[in-house]
């Protein structure tokens, strides 16, 4: 079994250490060293340092980052969720090979947990409150206001290091307007006796066994994410699916459909009636790419393909590849109408 977490060095702002939520995971890791830094986001030996590719993985297994979110904002979204939560944390100890967020920070992304959760949390039950009651429906949900709670991270694998993410799942609980939303790849079944009582929605990331293997480096198994759905279900999440991101290759479409058969086959009808799903199609970046080169190459052969893909510099200035227009179009097409002859009754909520 894949030890995700070896904590063995926690990098510690000392405001952070100095708060509830950061003493209490300083006491999760006693054994770790620590090491004060002056500010979360920049730890030249984490961040921006070209000889970490050779250490990717096991900068993510041993290291964690404790600090203090200063910058509290709810950004309007209205795709996945109606609006961004501020990060309870962000990096992951997973190490998928088409994940955005290296971009950022740069090379390898341990877990970052921000310490001062009272204030996050306050700051959300204020905004959420401004909001009101929805009043009309769309394609982010009929009645509430959702907030994604996990942009730069993933909330099964946070809860493990930190309350943080139990915390927001009260929190949204006893809002009356809102719902939490967060993508996954990790199931984590403490999360089974949180009682979310329909206000948080979690994503479970879908792709072809074949795909997951080579890209999602250090998740769970998609078998078990699919065997897992029923189960969160019950316990009263609202469970939808990411198919994410897409891969086109030979083969592509043949895979999507037994994996379609899959998901069909291990969902019981509570799950069925409640499930919808969110289509993404692969972005991949040229700096990435070059990473990827240092420490997973075999993952470039699906993930860069100049054949296949066009480029575009982003709002922050990546330079992206996505599937040429025109063809990607056609991909979308052909992936939707085999949703809906192996699994009719799930709703895509978007797809691109």
């Amino acid at each position: 079994m894949t030890v995700l977490l070896d904590i063995r060095r926690i990098y510690v702002e000392p405001a952070a250490a100095a708060l509830p939520r950061g003493q209490e995971v300083l006491a999760r890791f006693p054994d770790a060293q620590r090491v004060e830094v002056d500010s979360h986001h920049r730890i030249p030996e984490l961040y921006g340092d070209e000889t970490n590719v050779a250490r990717w993985v096991r900068i993510k297994q041993g290291a964690l980052v404790l600090g203090v979110k200063k910058s509290l904002t709810a950004r309007p979204n209205g795709r996945s969720a109606d609006f961004i939560a501020p990060s309870a944390a962000n990096g992951c100890a997973m190490a998928c090979a088409y994940c955005y967020v290296p971009r950022h920070k740069g090379y390898s992304n341990p877990i970052t947990v921000f310490a001062n959760i009272d204030k996050i949390g306050g700051y959300l039950r204020r905004h959420a409150g401004r909001q009101g009651p929805k009043p009309e429906p769309n394609e982010c949900d009929r009645h509430l206001w959702v907030y994604d709670i996990g942009e730069n991270s993933d909330c099964s694998l946070d809860a493990r290091v930190s309350d943080n993410v139990r915390d927001l799942v009260e929190l949204f609980r006893d809002l009356p307007n809102a719902k939490a939303s967060f993508a996954t790849k990790h199931v984590n079944r403490d999360l089974l006796g949180w009682d979310p009582q329909g206000h948080t929605r979690i994503r479970f990331s879908l792709m072809p066994a074949a795909d997951a293997k080579l890209l999602d480096i250090r998740t769970t198994p998609v078998a078990e994410r699919i065997a897992a759905i029923d189960d969160f279900v019950a316990a009263g999440y609202e469970v939808h699916v990411n198919f994410s991101p897409v891969v086109v290759r030979d083969g592509w479409l043949a895979d999507w459909a037994e994996l379609l058969d899959q998901l069909d086959a291990g969902l019981g009808p509570a799950a069925k009636a409640q499930l919808a799903a969110e289509v993404i199609f692969l972005t991949h970046n040229r700096d990435l790419h070059e990473v990827n080169l240092g420490w997973h190459p075999k993952a470039e052969e699906l993930l860069w393909r100049p054949d296949l893909q066009q480029g575009k510099r982003s709002e922050n200035g990546f330079w992206n590849v996505r599937y040429r227009t025109g063809a990607k179009g056609g991909y979308v097409a052909a992936l939707r109408d085999l949703i809906a002859e192996h699994t009719p009754y799930c709703h895509i909520r978007y797809a691109f």
